[in-house]
């Protein structure tokens, strides 16, 4: 079974995924920081944005798969997935707190209401009721 919602979804996430890596590894080596935080802000930060999006992503992952393996979203499903992916990347750079503060925000509240919004759906369609 193809599950193209999916496999978009999962390789966005996997090229956000590494995108915030590599921002913490360029922050580390700015702050000279080479093991843990360092107790240093801008460390913290950029660690914290891709923990927290590891923390997050896979659930949605599999609440986007387990909807389309149900054969239902074909036509809003891939816009939630896209719209969650652009939630990451704003909170990603939000994180940063400079020009884009509101960014932490955005994304934390697009996160939010995405995974809100596939658990009521994946709960509907286990009790038959879509």
């Amino acid at each position: 079974m193809l599950l193209p919602v999916t496999l978009s979804s999962a390789a966005a996430a996997a090229i956000i995924a590494i995108w915030l890596s590599v921002r913490v590894g360029q922050v580390r080596t700015s702050e000279k920081v080479s093991v843990g935080d360092g107790g240093n802000e801008k460390v913290i930060r950029r660690m914290r944005a891709h923990a927290n999006f590891v923390e997050n992503t896979p659930l949605v992952l599999i609440l986007i798969a387990a909807i389309e393996m149900a054969d239902r979203g074909a036509v809003w499903l891939p816009y939630v997935a896209g719209l969650f992916m652009l939630g990451r990347v704003a909170h990603g750079i939000g994180m940063d707190g400079s020009a884009f503060k509101q960014g932490r925000m955005i994304g934390t509240l697009v996160t939010m209401l995405t995974m809100l919004g596939l658990a009521i759906v994946a709960a509907l369609l286990s009790m038959q009721v879509m």
